[in-house]
């Protein structure tokens, strides 16, 4: 579904991503972890249009993205889930939730399973979301790109921030997900958690893919252990 090739990103005249390769297929869990500041963000604005400063290739679906706007590529079901939420404080929850339908008219049969991923939003959905605390801001942010019926969702460092019973109940909110055939790309610093939960995974260091593979072998690789699981 998501081929990217040979990807080199650019902030200005500086690069910060080599050469990066990846793959994502239908109905597939898929993590891209790694440290802060060894690209990921870079690499996931790029995908979704926010930076055009890349060579390379970039296909959704057998499209090329690079050079697409932002609001194209969410067009075509490819639905980011950023880093800061970016969800609107002074809103309800539920016109947040609204607002990522895109006026779709069978709304309300989304906005149901949405319910039912994260019960909480419908019981705060009069409540102005800046009221909301950190994780339920997150379950906020993620329910509202669900309510596009995204092809494909990609979520950039949704632990952060949560305490460690929030981050638990976020990734079996995903796990649910990845049961229900949702395609998903999890970049994340939380490596033991998104390596259980990914079928498969790319290790991302000062802007250049080390390794790569099926979770099971890389949550047993020596780098890995050493680096990210301290064992």
């Amino acid at each position: 579904m998501l081929e990217i090739s040979n990807l080199n990103v650019f902030h200005g005249n500086l690069q910060v991503v080599w050469d990066l390769s990846v793959k994502v297929d239908p109905g597939e869990l898929v993590t891209l972890i790694g440290p802060n500041g060894a690209g990921k963000t870079s690499t996931v604005e790029t995908i979704v249009g926010l930076n055009r400063h890349a060579t390379g290739s970039i296909r959704f679906g057998g499209e090329d993205l690079l050079g697409v706007p932002p609001h194209e590529i969410f067009g075509k079901g490819l639905a980011l889930v950023p880093e800061r939420r970016e969800i609107f404080p002074g809103m309800p929850v539920i016109e947040n939730l609204r607002l990522g339908a895109r006026g779709r008219p069978e709304w309300r049969k989304t906005l149901q399973h949405v319910h039912e991923l994260f019960p909480i939003l419908q019981e705060r959905g009069k409540q102005r979301a800046g009221t909301l605390s950190g994780g339920e801001q997150q379950m906020l942010a993620i329910g509202r790109a669900l309510m596009s019926e995204p092809r494909m969702l990609i979520l950039d460092e949704p632990s952060t921030g949560l305490s460690p019973l929030l981050v638990g109940q976020m990734f079996r909110s995903l796990e649910q997900l990845g049961r229900e055939g949702m395609t998903v790309l999890l970049l994340e610093q939380n490596v033991r958690h998104a390596l259980e939960l990914c079928n498969r995974g790319y290790v991302l260091e000062n802007g250049r893919i080390i390794l790569e593979g099926k979770t099971k072998q890389l949550l047993h690789d020596p780098h890995i252990e050493r680096a990210y699981l301290g064992i």
